[in-house]
């Protein structure tokens, strides 16, 4: 075997070229490849590519740039990058054994305190990815039901049950009906089938946080199908409320997948849901090595600590608040620039009809010293200070003057 570009050829500090040759896409994670992060300015090389640490809100580069993060590690991190109390209890979870042969006290602690403030949760099964808990959920569903079509609305991941990715069997692909997001209409007829389904999965925020009457019509027709209703609060528990959207809604799932902010961007998450459905992990099977592995399970107990002592939520939501009306603000004065802040304060996108447009848009703001998620989401994190939102307010203006239209620009 040979390689087309020996990576050792490479300069050292060349980490874009280095991570091509070695990782396909240049990234282990979809939305952190260089061309979902700017699109068609991926080439571009005075944005960055790789980090070197964070802390806060803030992200150095392996060149030491340093930038204002807004998409907080695609929404995984709430209170902050190395939060001080979060670092010292995922150290002593290490320096203690994160694993052995039993399972730690900590699984038992932590989970009591997700049935505290998830309103659905009556037991947990922890896991590493939201997507594994998804996928766990879905698995439980078809159990307890004896029933395989599913019922979905939303972003679940990348496994197989849900995707229509190469490589996914077309008979795993039929097994799920889509319906649109808010559709109580499409949602009937969904359930008007002749093949009734395990159950009704659903991604409650999707661009929006979904209407509550769609919402309850899903929890009416699973209740008179004998399905279950799955929420996916993956980005939304510990961000929306802490309890996630079925907190702030009211209308309680029979099970939840949950992650990302649960654990501050340590790989965590878990299914939740009423004793009598979680009952019946005894009868399938869901299992992982690290599934328990306790320095997640620290990061999550301390994350949790903030959220007894502090209305994160409400910080979150002020930070990603003022984000939207600086950017957006300075978009509606920069109309040439042609993107849009949309969405809920403590996760919102920017959106745009010409692609290329919001390219140029995350490339300029980089350079600036702004690293914007290339569309959904950006989010609001308890670090972002108000030394950080000044800083995003003094970059906004020569953002937005880089991307005047007229002759083609050096940085173009």
């Amino acid at each position: 075997m040979t390689r087309s570009i020996p990576f050792e050829q490479w300069p050292a500090d060349d980490w874009r070229s280095r991570a091509s040759a070695v990782i396909p896409g240049g990234s282990s994670t979809g939305s952190k490849r260089p061309d979902a992060l700017y699109g068609s300015r991926a080439n571009d090389a005075s944005v960055p590519s790789h980090y070197e640490r964070a802390s806060g809100c803030r992200v150095w580069s392996t060149d030491g740039r340093e930038f204002v993060d807004c998409g907080m590690a695609l929404g995984a991190v709430g209170i902050g990058y190395a939060d001080p109390a979060i670092t010292k209890a995922v150290q002593d979870a290490a320096a203690s054994g994160s694993v052995s042969s039993l399972p730690h006290r900590l699984e038992v602690e932590v989970a009591e305190q997700l049935v505290n403030v998830i309103p659905c949760a009556e037991r947990v099964r922890f896991l590493r990815t939201g997507a594994e808990a998804t996928a766990a959920a879905v698995r439980l569903a078809r159990s307890f039901t004896g029933r395989e079509r599913i019922v979905a609305c939303g972003y679940f991941g990348w496994l197989d049950w849900n995707s229509d990715a190469a490589g996914v069997p077309a008979s795993t692909r039929a097994l799920v009906s889509w319906v649109p997001y808010g559709d109580i209409e499409a949602l009937d007829a969904a359930l008007r089938d002749d093949t009734p389904p395990a159950a009704i999965i659903i991604e409650p925020l999707v661009h929006d946080i979904a209407p509550k009457a769609w919402l309850e019509r899903a929890r009416r027709l699973a209740d008179q199908c004998g399905a279950l209703l799955i929420f996916d609060e993956v980005k939304t528990a510990f961000r929306v409320r802490t309890g996630g959207v079925q907190a702030l809604t009211g209308v309680t799932p029979d099970l939840t997948a949950i992650g990302k902010a649960l654990a501050n961007g340590y790989p965590l998450a878990a299914v939740v849901g009423r004793a009598g459905v979680m009952d019946g992990m005894r009868h399938t099977w869901v299992s992982s090595t690290a599934a328990a592995e306790t320095t997640g399970l620290a990061a999550a107990r301390a994350v949790l600590h903030w959220h007894e002592q502090l209305d994160v939520c409400e910080r979150m939501a002020t930070a990603g608040g003022v984000l939207q009306e600086i950017i957006g603000s300075a978009l509606l004065e920069a109309p040439w620039v042609g993107v849009r802040a949309e969405g809920p304060p403590m996760m919102w996108r920017l959106t745009t009809d010409v692609p290329e447009q919001l390219d140029a848009l995350v490339a300029a703001a980089a350079r600036e010293g702004v690293l914007l998620k290339r569309g959904a989401y950006q989010f609001g994190a308890v670090a972002h200070d108000d030394d950080a939102l000044e800083l995003v307010a003094r970059a906004m203006p020569a953002v937005m003057e880089s991307l005047l239209p007229g002759p083609r620009r050096v940085d173009d």
